[in-house]
């Protein structure tokens, strides 16, 4: 049986090293962008997860929000917060919305089946 998260993962970090190795300096500057945005300040590193995937499910890109819910998971949040939050996503993004709530909803059973 396959491991949505784990093909995920390797997915993720087999492209990203190839897109790096190409030595893009534009690329480059906007992946460590995407880091460092993240960082701890003035909010905490989960706020910044879970307002990345409200971004993520708003914008409808598949790929963020699990990449979102694996952090924010990472960073402790509980299903109640994550699901709250993939409403407020759903709210203010619309019904078109609900197909990756769906699929969001899945990774995140995902990460708590790779957790236990």
């Amino acid at each position: 049986m396959s491991n949505p998260v784990e093909e995920f993962n390797a997915y993720r970090s087999r492209m990203n090293d190839k897109l790096l190795s190409d030595n893009n300096k534009l690329i480059k500057r906007i992946f460590n962008l995407d880091t460092n945005a993240y960082a701890p300040g003035a909010l905490d590193v989960k706020t910044k997860e879970l307002l990345g995937l409200v971004a993520s499910a708003v914008l409808r890109c598949d790929d963020c929000v699990k990449y979102h819910l694996e952090s924010s998971h990472k960073e402790g949040a509980t299903k109640e917060e994550v699901m709250e939050t993939l409403g407020i996503a759903t709210l203010v993004g619309g019904t078109i919305v609900v197909p990756h709530l769906r699929r969001a909803y899945e990774y995140w059973e995902a990460l708590e089946t790779n957790e236990g």
